[in-house]
């Protein structure tokens, strides 16, 4: 299961923990009701026996997946791609992540415009809805194995803060607050 807490505003490696002094984490429990980030539990190594991944896509509509292998042996361009990933932006899917192998750090903004840090690994799958801002990075293992869900052809089309004007960040600014 996944840890999360509010972050601090050091520029130090973004692959550290960042805690706050002293640590303030946020229950699972409540992501939701924070950031509209939600949260399964999927069991990767009978993934084909998995039935409430294979609901999950049914039930939400994820037709398409590719797999993406984040670490400096697998993808190209590795430190211009975390700077990207690392950069806050929004949007107007869904993002679904399934961590297969390894792990790493989805930061979120809840309804506040707090960062809240997540900590995902092997088996957690996370949903980011459509309009909150977001980066990733990998842990300090600098090692990530994940599995992309989408709707349809995937949208690969990031809108760096600020976008509050988008769309999608409209709405989900109305659902977050309602």
């Amino acid at each position: 299961m996944p840890e999360a807490w509010y972050m601090d505003n050091s520029f130090e490696d973004p692959r550290s923990e960042h805690h706050l002094n002293p640590p303030q984490f946020v229950p699972i429990e409540k992501l939701y009701d924070l950031s509209g980030v939600e949260y399964w539990r999927i069991d990767v190594d009978n993934l084909e026996k998995e039935e409430q991944y294979a609901a999950l896509k049914k039930n939400r509509g994820y037709d398409y997946e590719d797999l993406c292998e984040v670490s400096r042996d697998t993808l190209p361009d590795y430190d211009a791609k975390l700077k990207t990933f690392y950069t806050e932006h929004l949007h107007t899917d869904e993002e679904i992540r399934l961590f297969l192998a390894g792990s790493g750090y989805f930061d979120v903004r809840d309804k506040f415009d707090k960062w809240i840090r997540i900590k995902a690994s092997k088996g957690d799958l996370l949903v980011l809805p459509a309009g909150i801002y977001h980066r990733f990075t990998p842990d300090i293992d600098n090692y990530a194995k994940v599995k992309r869900l989408f709707c349809g052809e995937p949208v690969w089309k990031a809108y760096d803060r600020p976008a509050d004007d988008n769309p999608a960040r409209i709405q989900y600014l109305n659902t977050i607050s309602a």
